[in-house]
């Protein structure tokens, strides 16, 4: 599946002609254009595209700093021990999603400093499972 750049072009033109308050409006002129993207699709380029609704309107915007999720590094340290490196003060915060997750069956808990994690696998034959059901979370696979 790649992307749709007619459909991105489609509404960043839209965007630049009309003052489009909402999603539904956005998907009336595309559907005009002969692109029918579900809701789920069209945020998804939307996200992709930087385009937010700023002032009761879509417009793009500068990307902010990446997300706690884009910059980790998953090491493995068995027999039952996983490293997350993150850019320095996320680690926490991604340490808190991996903790509240009840998708990853195997996980004794995490211990999360500045931009280091320590996750406890139960089991040590449990530390591979482990480890792709928290890239899985985190997107990194």
């Amino acid at each position: 599946m790649g992307v749709d750049l007619q459909l991105d072009e489609a509404i960043v033109r839209l965007l630049e002609a009309n003052e489009i308050t909402d999603q539904a409006v956005l998907q009336r002129l595309l559907a005009a254009e002969g692109h029918a993207p579900s809701q789920s699709t069209l945020s998804r380029h939307l996200k992709r595209l930087s385009i937010q609704k700023v002032g009761g309107r879509y417009q793009r915007v500068e990307p902010g700093p990446a997300a706690p999720t884009q910059a980790i590094t998953v090491i493995e340290a068995p027999p039952n021990l996983l490293v997350l490196k993150t850019s320095p003060g996320y680690a926490q915060a991604v340490a808190l999603m991996v903790d509240r997750s009840a998708a990853i069956p195997g996980l004794a808990g995490t211990v999360a400093g500045d931009d280091t994690i320590f996750i406890a696998v139960k089991d040590p034959e449990l530390l591979l499972e482990v480890r792709e059901q928290v890239e899985q979370l985190l997107r990194l696979a």
